[in-house]
């Protein structure tokens, strides 16, 4: 896909990963829709760098917890900028289970609710919102975000890592109802960058287990996330993982 005046909405786009993917695009030369939870100064400072880059930039406050919001955000993109050719689902919630006693994992119900309805509902619901749009101009794009723990969970994140592998296994449902027109894949990124509150030690312990010996970045995933929807046009369905082979071991 020629990516010159087309136009991108990225879920969770005011920071960290979501911000390199708006940069990315950007600097390809797409218009970018931000969308943002509670991050309204970084928002605006990535629109104000996506407008440097000589593109238009607009930004879309919404909690995708809450099902009103779904149709809102897609309306808010197409009103702003009358098209909507790429859908970056990249907002996410990572919270970890509670410990429990001995038995294992406590199970908190509001929990495991808000962790399928922001990491796995909205992003299947923003599809069926913008897949008329997505389909309008011949050739639309949908990119995922995922996680390798969907296929190597984690025992002390159960919520996000079922969450995270409902949307891969969604993505090729997805890519199949809404092909030919509108391909659909998702990214499943290692250690991208690091939560905040994670220890030195432990940082240093996850990136041993790596072969490539190394974090990832934002930017390798944007880098990714451009090649899918510029030159990936026999692409569709796939999951690919960017974890410097975190899957081997």
């Amino acid at each position: 896909m020629e990516l010159l005046n087309k136009v991108a909405l990225i879920t969770g786009g005011a920071r960290r990963v979501g911000r390199a993917i708006a940069l990315e695009l950007a600097e390809a030369g797409c218009d970018i829709a931000i969308h943002y939870r509670r991050s309204r100064a970084e928002a605006e400072d990535t629109a104000r760098a996506v407008r440097e880059a000589g593109r238009r930039a607009a930004l879309i406050g919404a909690d995708l917890a809450d099902p009103a919001s779904w149709p809102t955000v897609i309306a808010e993109t197409v009103r702003a900028f009358a098209r909507l050719d790429l859908l970056v689902n990249n907002a996410s919630m990572f919270i970890p289970d509670e410990t429990g006693r001995s038995s294992g994992p406590a199970f908190d119900h509001q929990l495991w609710r808000d962790m399928l309805e922001v990491n796995l509902i909205a992003p299947a619901a923003l599809c069926h919102y913008a897949s008329e749009h997505l389909a309008a101009n011949g050739n639309g794009k949908v990119v995922n975000l995922v996680d390798i723990a969907a296929e190597r969970p984690w025992p002390k994140h159960i919520a996000y890592c079922s969450s995270k592998a409902g949307l891969a296994a969604a993505t090729k449902a997805l890519a199949r109802a809404l092909a030919p027109i509108v391909q659909v894949n998702a990214i499943a990124p290692g250690i991208a960058v690091f939560p905040e509150e994670y220890s030195g030690e432990l940082r240093r312990r996850l990136v041993d287990k790596v072969p490539l010996k190394r974090e990832g970045t934002p930017g390798e995933v944007a880098k990714l996330v451009r090649f899918l929807v510029e030159s990936g046009d026999y692409i569709t369905g796939e999951v690919i993982a960017i974890d410097g082979g975190r899957l081997l071991v």
